[in-house]
């Protein structure tokens, strides 16, 4: 039986948190400027500060400069989503479809990014979990353009789910790479 000391659950708590928000902030991001709400540049901004929450929160394992590049990595990612619901919205298919190209390149090199940073990370499952992010966000789009809120809700209920999946791996390379800093 393993058990972990309440260090070790902070940290877990912490990394699923910053998840668990950045899932949330995208769904509501999305419904935001899918449906043109007047909120959309206040809910925008704090899932902006997710990236900034991500790099505070690594700081002490990663050091800033790493810490920040990933969170530039991540701010990336999401003015790349932004930008290619807009070009959907506004039916321009080739920005929308370079602009997708794009998106995948940056979830890409923020797994090979995450990957070369802990040994107990791997750039193939980021990777692999990046994209069935990326893949529930183009569904959530789709079904709020389309009027079908149920299924955006179901699928935002997929994308916290996964997020979590992401948390944990995230916390568990962590716990892994720095065991002195969570010593009994």
């Amino acid at each position: 039986m393993n058990c972990i000391n309440k260090v070790e659950l902070n940290l877990i708590e912490s990394i699923r948190l910053l998840w668990s928000q950045h899932a949330n902030w995208t769904g509501a991001a999305i419904t935001t400027i899918v449906l043109e709400t007047p909120n959309e540049k206040f809910v925008v901004n704090r899932l902006l500060r997710n990236p900034i929450d991500f790099a505070m929160n690594l700081t002490p394992f990663y050091g800033s400069v790493c810490s920040y590049h990933f969170g530039e990595l991540l701010t990336e990612h999401l003015q790349l989503a932004a930008q290619l619901i807009e070009a959907i919205m506004d039916g321009e298919s080739k920005r929308a479809k370079r602009l997708k190209q794009e998106w995948y390149s940056n979830g890409n090199e923020i797994s090979m990014f995450l990957g070369s940073i802990n040994p107990y990370w791997s750039a193939d499952k980021w990777k692999t979990m990046f994209y069935v992010h990326l893949d529930y966000i183009m569904q959530e789009v789709h079904h709020l353009i389309d009027g079908e809120y149920q299924q955006a809700i179901n699928v935002q209920d997929q994308l916290e789910l996964e997020a979590l999946e992401m948390g944990d791996m995230m916390a568990r390379g962590i716990l892994k790479q720095f065991p002195y800093m969570f010593c009994r």
